[in-house]
């Protein structure tokens, strides 16, 4: 079993930055992919990184460039750094573990933006 805690969200101006983290437990973190979704108000949750066991990333076309996905294996932890945040980036962040044993999801951090 898999377990996920997420950090590091809050309110910030347009334009600013925030890195979230994501803290997992159990064995073999660094085989597995790892993902951050979002879901605002209203709106279904949408992919918005992810970063594969070898380190190739792919992201959801309305943060790139914006947006980078990372993962440091030595210490199980997944991060989003976001810069130049809008209002529409507003939303609860969760982290994801696609395992082979079983689809693994955080409890959410909320993420702000706003003036």
């Amino acid at each position: 079993q898999v377990q996920l805690v997420e950090s590091g969200g809050g309110l910030v101006q347009p334009g600013g930055s925030l890195r979230l983290s994501c803290a997992a437990s159990g064995r073999s973190f660094s085989s597995y992919a790892m993902g951050w979704y979002r879901q605002a108000p209203g709106k279904q949750r949408e992919l918005v990184a992810r970063i594969r066991s070898g380190g190739s990333t792919n992201y959801a076309d309305s943060v790139k460039g914006r947006f980078t996905i990372s993962r440091d294996n030595a210490k199980n932890t997944v991060y989003l750094q976001m810069n130049s945040l809008k209002p529409e980036d507003t939303a609860v962040y969760y982290c994801n573990a696609p395992t082979a044993t079983g689809n693994y999801w955080g409890q959410g951090t909320q993420v702000t933006v706003s003036s």
